[in-house]
C-alpha cells in the first residue's frame, strides 16, 4: 500500500501541478478528480468538496454512494482509495500535512472535530447557501496560496481553514436534525441495541459495551454516532450506555435477590466501586442504601 509523506509525491504520482508550498496544497477538480488507483495513505489531513457522477471512494471499511454535493474530511494515516472520479462541475481538494499545523492552536484543535473519524456514508451534504459559504473561504485560501507566500500566509490560510471546519461543524448540525433517514431514530435504535447487546448474554462475557461496539452494530462510525445522540438527546453515547445500565441496576436491586456485587458484575462491571461511584452520581445514594430502601 502507497503511504505519502510529501506533498511533492502524491502531487507527481497524481499529474497535479507541483505544490507551492512543500506542507500545504490546494487542487481544483475540474470533472476528473481522481488520487492515485490503489488504496494509500498519508501524513496529511485532507478536505474534498465535490459531487461524484461516477467511480467510487473507499474510506475506512464504507464505500460512498455518489448523490449529491458534499465535503469528505481524511485525516492522517486513514485508508483511502479513490477510482474513476468523474465530479460534476466543480471541486476541490486540500491537503494539509500534519507539520503545517506545528504550533499553531489549529493543530490541538482540528482533533477536536470528529467528523474526521466519519465514515465516507457519513459526508457532509450541504445546502446551496452552505456550498457557497465553502466556496467563499476556498477562494481566500487560494488567493493566499498562489500570492506569492510571505510570512503571513500560513496564519491567513490557517485562519481560513479553521473556519471552514467550524462552519462545518455547524453543517454537520443541520444536517443531523433534517436528514432524518440517517439520525433522526438514533436515541431509539441504540437503546434498541443495548437490549439486544444485554439480551444476548453479553454484558456477562463481554464486560460493558463500549461506544465503539455500540456504533458498529448501528453500522456507523463512533463519532458519529456520539455527535448525533449529542445533538438529539444533549447526552453522549457513553452517557446513554450508563443511564441504560443504571436503570436496570435499579429495577433488579428492587426485585432479584442477588447481592449489590452479583449485579454489578452482571450487568458487566468488572469493577464494584466503579459500578457504585457510577450508581451513586446518577441516583444520589449508593446501591447497598438503594436496595435497603427498596426492601422497606
Amino acid at each position: 500500500m502507497k503511504h505519502y509523506k510529501n506533498l511533492t509525491e502524491l502531487h507527481k504520482d497524481n499529474g497535479f501541478t507541483q505544490p507551492q508550498h512543500p506542507l500545504f496544497s490546494i487542487y481544483r477538480c475540474d470533472h476528473v478528480c481522481t488520487i492515485g488507483d490503489r488504496e494509500f495513505t498519508s501524513d496529511f489531513y485532507m478536505i474534498g468538496l465535490k459531487k461524484v457522477i461516477s467511480g467510487h471512494i473507499l474510506y475506512g471499511r464504507t464505500k460512498f454512494d455518489h448523490e449529491s454535493g458534499l465535503m469528505l474530511f481524511f485525516k492522517p494515516r486513514q485508508v483511502i482509495e479513490m477510482k474513476n472520479l468523474e465530479v460534476d462541475k466543480d471541486g476541490f481538494l486540500i491537503f494539509i500535512h500534519q507539520d503545517y499545523l506545528n504550533g499553531h492552536s489549529l493543530h490541538n484543535d482540528i482533533k477536536g472535530y470528529h467528523y474526521f473519524d466519519y465514515e465516507v456514508n457519513e459526508a457532509l451534504h450541504l445546502s446551496p447557501s452552505e456550498e457557497k459559504t465553502t466556496w467563499e473561504l476556498y477562494h481566500k485560501i487560494e488567493t493566499e496560496y498562489y500570492n506569492n507566500q510571505d510570512e503571513y500566509s500560513r496564519e491567513l490560510i490557517l485562519a481560513n481553514v479553521d473556519t471552514m471546519l467550524k462552519y462545518s461543524q455547524r453543517f454537520y448540525k443541520r444536517q443531523f436534525l433534517n436528514r432524518t433517514e440517517l439520525s433522526g431514530k438514533t436515541v431509539t435504535r441504540f437503546n434498541a441495541e443495548i437490549d439486544r447487546y444485554a439480551a444476548s448474554g453479553l454484558l456477562g462475557i463481554k464486560c460493558l459495551p463500549s461506544v465503539h461496539d455500540m456504533a458498529a452494530r448501528l453500522n456507523i462510525s463512533a463519532g458519529y454516532l456520539t455527535d448525533v445522540l449529542k445533538q438529539e438527546s444533549g447526552k453522549t453515547a457513553l452517557e446513554h450506555i450508563h443511564i441504560y445500565l443504571i436503570s436496570e441496576a435499579k429495577h433488579r436491586l428492587k426485585v432479584d435477590d442477588q447481592s449489590v456485587s452479583e449485579i454489578a458484575y452482571a450487568l458487566g462491571f468488572e469493577n464494584l466501586s466503579y459500578f457504585s461511584r457510577l450508581f451513586k452520581k446518577e441516583v444520589g445514594i449508593s446501591p447497598n442504601n438503594f436496595k435497603k430502601q427498596a426492601l422497606n
